[in-house]
């Protein structure tokens, strides 16, 4: 008999990006992308304009002259919320409780769309889609924007669907069509 840990680490098979996308600005609606590039300081770099930190010169270590503005999140701090996901499979339950005939992506304003795995699963453990490792990081809820989006009791709509925020743990590419795993925990002295 499995242990509750061993039950929380056991996934049927790998998920996959179906769709992401970054806000341009804050309020904006996001734009589909076909990849994006995670930074562990910033998040997904071009989201809310964010840019990636510039970069020290590897034997002066003085800054590179074409610096890049920075936004950046402080690592077990402000940077929980670094990215958004949801879950393709909740799209046609969010349409059918708001009354819609469909819900996309930019209507519910998160920046993946994964398929194949439960994100919920992925809360508080670290999880590879593409090269780069997150960390969910707790529950995505909904906000005042989703009575716009999706009209009246919309925000309802979304509560209890609205996917996982994470933070950039080891950065990379994301692209549409990566795998997403969850990773198995460090072994502990019990184990």
């Amino acid at each position: 008999m499995k242990t509750i840990q061993q039950l929380r680490a056991t996934f049927p098979r790998p998920g996959r990006v179906d769709w992401l996308g970054l806000r341009p600005a804050r309020r904006a609606t996001p734009v589909r992308v076909s990849e994006v590039e995670a930074h562990p300081l910033v998040g997904l770099i071009g989201d809310h304009g964010k840019m990636a930190p510039a970069r020290l010169t590897a034997l002066s270590g003085e800054m590179e002259a074409t610096s890049r503005p920075s936004n950046p999140a402080i690592p077990g701090g402000p940077g929980k919320r670094q990215v958004t996901l949801i879950q393709a499979e909740h799209l046609p339950v969010i349409a059918a409780l708001a009354g819609l005939e469909q819900v996309t992506p930019e209507l519910l304003r998160r920046n993946i769309v994964v398929s194949g795995v439960s994100l919920l699963a992925l809360k508080d453990a670290r999880f590879q889609i593409g090269e780069v490792v997150l960390e969910g990081t707790g529950e995505c809820h909904p906000c005042s924007r989703m009575e716009e989006n999706l009209g009246e009791g919309g925000y309802n709509a979304v509560r209890g669907h609205g996917g996982l925020t994470a933070r950039v743990i080891v950065g990379g590419m994301i692209r549409e069509g990566d795998t997403v795993t969850a990773l198995l925990p460090e072994p502990t002295e019990k184990d």
